[in-house]
């Protein structure tokens, strides 16, 4: 059976359990008796949408937890967040009407569909919405904005209580224009130009929600209801099935990045290799879209918009140009201060996609000797049809490693910084290169039986010092491999503090052949439930969920301190251990890592490129901490000069570090089989080819304050090398190949 787990590849299988507990649920007398009810027109398919949507909730995720009272709580309490994440809208008196509900949301939602609580809420948020527009159009056009105070504008408001008046309410919003109205400031535009442009953004962000049709806030609602049960379950809607299915066939074009909707906006959670978003090095995972703008046309808001609505606005004809207003993750919510992000869309090829590899020549700093080694970035685990043929990360990288062994190389860095997931089976298999045989992932179902999927063939494509370069972006499969190495003393983990931390594996069931079988009509297409059926495990018995894979030698990172993470999100299922599986434990990486530690602490402590990412660091930090923006327009200009001077200063640093760069050779599946070596990239080519493709820069997630840096440069890869090279004069042991 295939599974595929990640960001990227959606499975659309059912497992024998799943479907198993299915049956169960669609034949037990009381919920075939509450579906059983054909008709056709939209409130009938809407009950039924909700009643089938919270069963198989119930009966088919992973902790199998019945919609209870206190479920149907927190289902209200993330409702109303989805539609107002700042919490500026609804006064305490709506919070104190809408606890009526408490008492009976869950049986109507399990035993009529009745929806008409999220509906009525849904009327008072746009009621709240109107109201607050006719504020901000009065304000700006009556008011005066100074800017000379010291007053911040708080953006996190997650845990901040509702305005008590109508007049509290009016102080929020009156704040949030003031922090919109000098974001525009700040880019030299004229009052009548901000006026206008806020206006328009404002009263278009009212329209498109009083345009919503009934199945699309039952999409927000239903979304809601699955995510109590865990971040990672989802109710799509029949605009976005038809969404992720343009975008499994490529038919249209986009930015390439994975957005998801969190408490109201639109986050990026992935950048595909190769997209636009990720060559420009703008975008990066846990940024929040909150405007979109055409070519030559006034930005649209779409904060509280659907998910669905939001990306047809962001997609187009490839070449058009389409420019997003983003709110850079460490900003955590709208109203930060944000940043334009200009993209022209593309079509994202499968070479873009594939593994490619480097092999460089390090000068070890004795007498002009140099030590040899490889480095292969691998975007994701892929494994589909494209072009003809079967498209597999580990026939990839196997064609990789053979040119690196050809080669000669010394030890290898396995790039999976930017590496979201992918297909389980080419976690298995590629692990697979790298150790005999033996377990490597562990996966326990519902019914809490484990099967150990195992690498069976014993031929070692690479048996030489190794060394996997992590991130938090790291997550699913990489973190399946990752913690399997780890675990067999195969290879040594550096980079952030931890992975991602997602452990679990999800499948799509469209919701349409269950209405069918107990033969409802439905007026639409009734959408499908993405839904966590399983859970994976290391070898070792330790869960990947929400703890991930800690590094052995931890650089210093601003992905570190962002929100992207599995600890980060709402309702994670938690960490947890089953019985360890047999293996054999290799052990060759134990007697090095402290060693390798306090070379690096020792290298890092005296350049200065790494004291200034130090104080980058620390500095973001900060940010998080403060979780405010200045509205003092003069300590803003600052800012933006001293940012400016900042990037000039680290151009001028980087260009000095590339003429000590190694020799580099770039390999490519084309030029893979190909005998001898290409010829070697010059500086600036190096320099290109690390910043080129974006996700695999790590110093492009430093954000455009950062820009200089991200285009020359990699500190963290350099370094993760320099830690491979110390590693192969310890071991002093060449890699043999079987």
């Amino acid at each position: 059976m295939k599974h595929t787990i990640g960001i990227k590849h959606p499975a659309r299988i059912i497992s024998a359990l799943v479907a198993l507990a299915l049956a169960v649920a669609l034949t037990s007398a009381g919920f075939a008796a509450q579906l059983a009810r054909p008709s056709a027109d939209s409130p009938a398919t809407e009950a039924n949408i909700t009643r089938l949507t919270t069963g198989l909730l119930e009966h088919s995720q992973l902790a199998h937890h019945p919609f209870d009272g206190q479920l149907a709580g927190t289902v209200l309490d993330h409702y109303l967040d989805a539609l107002d994440g700042a919490r500026s809208l609804f006064l305490q008196a709506d919070i104190d009407q809408f606890a009526a509900y408490r008492a009976t949301l869950a049986q109507a939602t399990r035993g009529a569909g009745d929806t008409s609580a999220a509906k009525a809420i849904f009327a008072r948020y746009l009621e709240r919405l109107a109201q607050q527009t006719a504020y901000d159009s009065y304000a700006l056009r009556t008011a005066k904005f100074e800017f000379s105070g010291h007053d911040r504008y708080a953006f996190d408001r997650e845990n901040a209580r509702r305005p008590a008046t109508a007049a509290e309410a009016q102080a929020l919003w009156w704040q949030q224009l003031r922090a919109e109205y000098l974001q525009e400031k700040l880019s030299d535009k004229r009052p009548e130009q901000i006026v206008s442009t806020l206006e328009s953004r404002h009263g278009q962000a009212l329209r498109t929600m009083k345009e919503l049709h009934s199945d699309e806030v039952l999409e927000i609602y239903l979304d809601t209801l699955a995510h109590v049960y865990d971040p990672h379950s989802d109710y799509l809607g029949h605009e976005q099935m038809e969404s992720l299915s343009i975008a499994m066939n490529l038919s249209l074009f986009g930015i390439g990045a994975s957005l998801e909707s969190e408490d109201g906006t639109c986050k990026v959670r992935e950048l595909l290799p190769g997209g636009p978003a990720a060559r420009s090095g703008l975008l990066k995972p846990g940024d929040r879209i909150v405007a979109v703008a055409q070519a030559g046309q006034q930005p649209v808001d779409i904060v509280n918009m659907p998910l669905s609505r939001a990306v047809e606005l962001i997609r187009g004809p490839k070449g058009s140009t389409v420019t997003l207003t983003i709110i850079p993750s460490a900003g955590a919510a709208a109203g930060a201060s944000t940043k334009t992000a200009s993209l022209v869309r593309d079509e994202i090829t499968l070479e873009d996609q594939q593994a490619k590899a480097r092999i460089l020549d390090l000068p070890t700093g004795r007498k002009g000797a140099t030590v040899r080694l490889g480095v292969i970035e691998l975007p994701s685990f892929y494994a589909d049809m494209g072009g003809g043929r079967r498209r597999s990360a580990t026939a990839d990288v196997s064609r990789l490693l053979g040119k690196l062994n050809a080669e000669h190389v010394r030890g290898v860095v396995l790039d999976l910084r930017h590496n979201g997931g992918g297909s389980l089976e080419e976690a298995i298999s590629l692990t697979g290169l790298f150790i005999r045989t033996g377990p490597v992932v562990q996966t326990r179902g519902a019914d809490g039986k484990i099967v150990v999927d195992e690498d069976r063939d014993p031929s070692v494509l690479y048996d030489g010092p190794l060394i996997l370069l992590t991130s938090r972006f790291s997550a699913s499969a990489s973190e399946i491999l990752a913690g399997a190495l780890q675990d067999y003393g195969r290879a040594i983990v550096v980079g952030d503090s931890s992975t991602f931390g997602k452990g679990t594996v999800q499948n799509i069931l469209p919701l349409a052949p269950y209405m069918d079988q107990v033969g409802l009509g439905h007026a639409f297409d009734p959408g499908a439930l993405k839904i966590t059926t399983s859970k994976f495990y290391r070898p070792s018995g330790a869960s990947t969920q929400l703890r991930g894979v800690a590094a052995d030698v931890v650089l210093p990172s601003t992905s570190d301190f962002s929100d992207v993470s599995e600890a980060s999100l709402k309702d994670p299922l938690p960490w947890d251990v089953v019985p360890p599986a047999s293996y054999e434990r290799l052990d060759r990486t134990k007697p090095y890592v402290v060693a390798l530690r306090e070379r690096s602490d020792r290298r890092r402590a005296t350049e200065k490129p790494f004291a200034d990412l130090q104080n980058d660091v620390a500095s973001l930090k900060k940010d998080l901490a403060t979780k405010s923006v200045s509205l003092n327009e003069a300590e803003r200009r600052q800012e933006i000069s001293q940012s400016k001077a900042r990037e000039a200063e680290l151009a001028r640093d980087e260009r000095a570090l590339q003429a000590n760069a190694p020799t580099t050779y770039e390999i490519t599946l084309k030029n893979a089989s190909s005998p001898g070596l290409p010829s070697p990239l010059a500086s600036t080519d190096q320099a290109a080819t690390k910043a080129a493709p974006g996700p695999t820069s790590a110093l492009a997630a430093l954000g455009d304050e950062m820009k200089g840096r991200s285009t020359t440069q990699d500190l963290i890869l350099d370094e993760g090398v320099r830690i491979l090279a110390d590693y192969v004069d310890l071991v002093k042991v060449a890699p043999r190949a079987r």
